[in-house]
């Protein structure tokens, strides 16, 4: 998807480290607005090439008195000003906007953590829905406090304290909000950010998973030339799933997919995933069966990253062979790989801003294939690099990928590597996580709370526990059992079970499956944990 073709109506967001920016992100699409996340540290041309309506200043942990706290470039303001487009501060935004603008922010004598209510006191420009003295509950998190406005500016609502919580300035077109509007602990956070969108900044709603499709087929026409053939490598889960669905609609035959097998997979995985592409997605699909290539490199190894790394590096030589092999059968080398690369991947895989990083898009080194190779033959094609993956899901539905596989919970490119925490090889960790993750995830549909439920996998840990099975002692082994709630992988929460459900699966798994005497639940929500363990 090419950001250009809805660059009119954009708003974009400068990234400032804030835990909650990228729900600015979600909560903009949902108003039917494109949106893009980019660093706040980013060159002015790489800004203004967008060409935003909007442009939204996040939050951050950082503090505009130090010296090397991040801020937007050199001549931002200027530009903004001169081409009508509108700027609001979030929190570290707002304090970013007075202090380069000529108003004073000092280290607050009361700091404002948590809820808080606010109070209008002027009902124009963003509360210009609201009536004086309107109160409303709100998400505070910051320290420092605006003490002097720039000239031009006003106060518009005050916290409970007396801190400035929002001000404005509307002949120059820039808004600031001291609290964070994108939380579901600001009641009426939706309605001002929708209220600043669409009576502020005249924005229209018009942005559509059908759009995305329309889009992305003629981005792929467009780029895969009329003789050129396509690879693309299937995981099996919904990303790469939608991905080659979405290519096969735009050049048909010339599209072949690659399932590998990577001895890393769950229960009956293979078979599972086959049977779907072959009978409900008609995708043309070679399996090839690589488990001993993989295990054989990962033996002895114990560092997660380096599990990732040679984990890539043994998918890039197999969709090399592949290519080769379909050369030979063609007579013409293939020219692209298909990857399911999502936007969360994309943002995560950039340097926090102020950590003195240059800030890229370069995929996380675990995404998909490990990390692609600087000498790779094949270009990348990754029609969703834009995306969360409720958005994907519905671009799915569209192109009527069948519900029960969209449905599925994601599961990682390293698969059950990033999930035995150590050596994959040593013993049979592997075969116990696979029975292990089966008994849990088939209680949850059991149960009816697997579309509840975001992600729910099993954990295989490099302990062992003194256990009574049998009326013997034993010392086996022990294994965390992971469900989270999210929208997009973002930030998650743990899912709270009914101990009864607890209980029952904790007593099946160490009743069926040999080795195992010890279960345990993850109750760590992100942040501050990642949602894989690794």
């Amino acid at each position: 998807m090419d950001p250009n073709a809805v660059k009119t109506e954009l708003v974009l967001i400068l990234d400032y480290g804030s835990q909650y920016t990228h729900l600015i992100t979600r909560r903009i699409r949902s108003l039917s607005v494109f949106s893009l996340c980019v660093s706040g540290t980013s060159p002015l041309k790489s800004i203004t090439d967008l060409n935003p309506r909007v442009v939204i200043l996040s939050g951050g942990p950082h503090s505009v008195h130090t010296p090397d706290s991040p801020s937007f470039p050199a001549g931002f303001t200027e530009w903004a000003q001169a081409n009508g487009v509108f700027v609001l501060g979030v929190c570290y935004g707002l304090q970013l906007i007075v202090q380069r603008l000529g108003g004073v922010v000092k280290v607050g004598e009361k700091q404002e953590y948590g809820r808080m209510e606010v109070e209008v006191e002027r009902n124009t420009g963003i509360f210009g829905s609201k009536k004086v003295e309107d109160k409303q509950l709100v998400w505070m998190s910051h320290g420092d406090e605006v003490v002097k406005l720039p000239e031009g500016f006003e106060v518009v609502a005050r916290s409970q304290q007396g801190s400035v919580a929002a001000i404005e300035s509307p002949a120059r077109r820039f808004y600031g909000l001291q609290y964070h509007p994108e939380v579901t602990h600001s009641p009426e956070g939706m309605e001002t950010l929708r209220y600043f969108l669409f009576d502020i900044c005249k924005v229209s709603a018009g942005w559509s998973m059908e759009n995305v499709l329309d889009e992305e087929i003629k981005v792929i026409k467009s780029t895969v030339g009329a003789e050129d053939h396509v690879i693309c490598a299937l995981s099996g889960g919904v990303d790469s799933t939608v991905a080659a669905t979405l290519v096969h609609k735009a050049i048909g035959d010339r599209l072949h997919c690659i399932f590998v097998d990577n001895g890393l997979l769950r229960f009956k995985e293979r078979e599972r995933v086959m049977e779907t592409f072959e009978k409900d997605l008609h995708l043309p699909v070679t399996c090839v069966d690589a488990t001993e290539q993989f295990l054989s490199k990962l033996k002895g190894v114990v560092d997660p990253e380096t599990k990732r790394k040679i984990i890539g590096r043994e998918f890039i030589c197999i969709f090399d062979a592949f290519a080769h092999d379909l050369e030979q059968k063609l007579g013409r080398k293939p020219t692209y790989l298909v990857q399911g690369t999502l936007y969360p991947d994309v943002i995560e895989s950039c340097p926090p801003p102020g950590s003195g990083r240059t800030h890229s898009h370069t995929i996380k080194s675990h995404h998909n294939v490990g990390g692609l190779p600087k000498d790779m033959k094949l270009k990348l094609i990754e029609p969703l690099k834009l995306l969360f993956k409720d958005e994907v899901r519905e671009l799915g539905r569209i192109l009527d990928v069948p519900q029960g596989f969209l449905k599925r919970h994601p599961f990682p490119g390293p698969g059950l590597a990033v999930r035995v925490l150590g050596d994959v090889t040593q013993g049979n960790a592997l075969d116990i996580l696979r029975l292990v993750d089966e008994i849990f995830i088939q209680s949850i549909k059991d149960a009816g709370l697997y579309d509840t439920i975001w992600q729910a996998f099993a954990v295989f840990l490099p302990v062992r526990s003194v256990g009574v099975q049998g009326d013997q002692r034993t010392h086996s082994h022990v294994v965390a059992l992971r469900a989270v709630t999210s929208q997009d992988g973002m930030t998650a929460d743990w899912y709270y079970f009914e101990h009864k459900f607890l209980d029952d699966v904790s007593r099946k798994i160490c009743n069926s499956v040999r080795g195992v005497n010890r279960v345990v639940q993850d109750i760590t929500s992100k942040p501050p944990s990642t949602i894989e363990w690794e």
